[in-house]
């Protein structure tokens, strides 16, 4: 401050025409100049008592304004700086939650689900300038997004009086009750917002709804446990899967690269063998046969191992994953009887469960062709033909089995030979049905080679009579049937009066060895 405007403050009194302009910062200063004492001039406290004065006569609202509601005493000293940020500060937050409040109006209307910027506000809604009628939700117990549900008739069964009594029976009071029963559904079964929508359900709706919610529960959890248990298409389900990992943990595989051939009964993958062990000599390539779990596409598996001597004590139809063990190990048993008689056919590695492990007939992951798909010339195919008449004899002679599938199907070439596989069926000639198996099979190989041109094929019935030796003499087909069903009956007699079976069928003698 100059030494005019302390010389005009120290005399105010001087022009008495000039007291507006005094009190004025904007006037014309004063002309008049008052000397004064260099003390007075470096006077700290005469400083601050004339900066006082004039922000009082410059700012007299800023008074007013601090006597508002955010003053709480009367002697607040607003020369304070921090006191002044502090107002300003709770003006800013006020007007910027009212700027919340009217976008929370704006978006949410007349919508029955709102949302909320209680979170961003700065100040809390208890203070005084909240409106009466605006409700925070989030203090109330009542949930406005909730309905009401119906309520409950007393025990006497009814609510009013004269005409406006309401019996337990009101349409309406049922409606709204069957409504709310529906909240006990299963979760799985999407029943909506039935309360908030009065809906009113009848009762023969309801109980429809509510058989159909329990059967759509039951037949879930019979699909999620099929499925959990159950090896259908590809066979390879958690414990299968469990299974096939512990193979390769233990090193008995080295890794196993993908399926080669899917059937009606099983499905097999390929894969390499690992270490070798003592007593176990693991091939390089592997054949895994992961028979299935589920009786639906195989139906009369039944029949070739309840009536077979070695597995009838064990055999249990109402546990299908005991019946695929049985089928399992049946094939092991007979594939190790036809290896030990020299038969070519895939060798046994371990069976586990009902996961079988077998030597691969093939070359690096090829799997060798089935008959029915490879072209033979005329000397492969008379050679073919001879060695499976052969075969058939040993299976029959040696092995004491009877194939029960064989076609052109089961059949691999491999190696300039034939080799057997799929002896899961297979049963013993003694079998109530043995022979009409065997006939079977001379039937499907008898067509088949006749029809790839080798003349000395061998029909149903010779090749039937050279396999078992029995030298059945029918002319028809029909009488030659006939005679073999006379002697399966034959047999199935003498095991229910002896309890045994026949070692053999009486013939003549062994059956001829036929050689190319």
């Amino acid at each position: 401050m100059d030494s005019v405007g302390v010389a005009a403050a120290a005399a105010p009194d001087a022009r008495p025409g000039s007291a507006w302009q005094s009190k004025c910062p904007w006037g014309a200063p004063s002309t008049t100049s008052i000397s004064c004492s260099l003390a007075d001039v470096m006077s700290e406290q005469l400083a601050k008592e004339l900066q006082l004065e004039e922000e009082n006569a410059a700012f007299p609202e800023v008074v007013a304004a601090a006597e508002g509601p955010f003053i709480t005493g009367e002697n607040i000293d607003t020369s304070s700086d921090l006191m002044l940020a502090q107002m300003l500060q709770m003006e800013f937050d006020r007007e910027y939650d009212a700027q919340l409040r009217r976008e929370e109006k704006k978006i949410n209307g007349d919508s029955k689900v709102s949302i909320s910027f209680e979170n961003y506000r700065k100040v809390h809604p208890y203070d005084s300038d909240s409106s009466e009628d605006e409700v925070d939700w989030q203090d109330t117990r009542h949930d406005p997004y909730r309905a009401d549900k119906p309520t409950t008739t007393p025990r006497r069964g009814f609510i009013g009086k004269g005409k406006d009594i309401t019996t337990k029976h009101d349409e309406v009071v049922c409606g709204r009750k069957n409504t709310a029963r529906m909240e006990n559904f299963a979760p799985e079964f999407q029943v909506g917002d039935g309360i908030g929508m009065d809906l009113k359900l009848s009762n023969q709706v309801f109980n429809a709804l509510k058989q159909h919610a329990y059967s759509e529960e039951r037949r879930s959890a019979r699909l999620h446990e099929k499925k959990e248990h159950s090896t259908a298409e590809k066979a390879v389900d958690p414990k299968t899967r469990l299974l096939l990992y512990k193979m390769v943990n233990s090193g008995m595989l080295e890794t196993i690269t993908g399926c080669i051939s899917t059937g009606k009964e099983s499905v097999v993958f390929h894969a390499y063998g690992g270490n070798a062990t003592e007593d176990k000599v693991i091939p390089p390539e592997c054949a895994i046969k992961v028979f299935k779990t589920t009786l639906n596409e195989f139906k009369n598996r039944d029949k070739y191992i309840k009536d077979d001597y070695r597995f009838k004590d064990r055999f249990s139809k109402l546990n299908p994953r005991k019946i695929i063990r049985m089928w399992a190990e049946k094939e092991m048993h007979n594939l190790t009887r036809m290896q030990n008689a020299g038969i070519p056919c895939p060798q046994v590695v371990i069976l586990k469960k009902h996961v079988l492990v077998m030597s691969f007939i093939g070359q690096d992951q090829v799997p060798a062709p089935k008959l029915k798909d490879v072209t033979l010339s005329s000397e492969d195919m008379k050679k073919a033909y001879y060695q499976i008449l052969n075969m058939m004899q040993q299976l029959y002679r040696e092995c004491n089995l009877v194939h029960a599938d064989l076609s052109e199907y089961n059949m691999l070439w491999h190696d300039g030979k034939v080799w057997l596989i799929d002896v899961s069926q297979s049963v013993e000639p003694t079998h109530p049905h043995g022979l009409e198996f065997l006939f079977r099979d001379c039937r499907n190989v008898s067509q088949f080679f006749q029809k790839g041109g080798v003349a000395e094929a061998l029909n149903e019935r010779e090749l039937f009579n050279a396999v078992s030796g029995l030298n059945i003499t029918a002319d028809n087909e029909v009488d030659f049937q006939a005679e073999i069903e006379a002697l399966e009956k034959m047999n199935e007699d003498h095991v229910q009066n002896h309890g045994k079976k026949l070692s053999t069928f009486s013939s003549d003698g062994d059956p001829p060895i036929y050689d190319e």
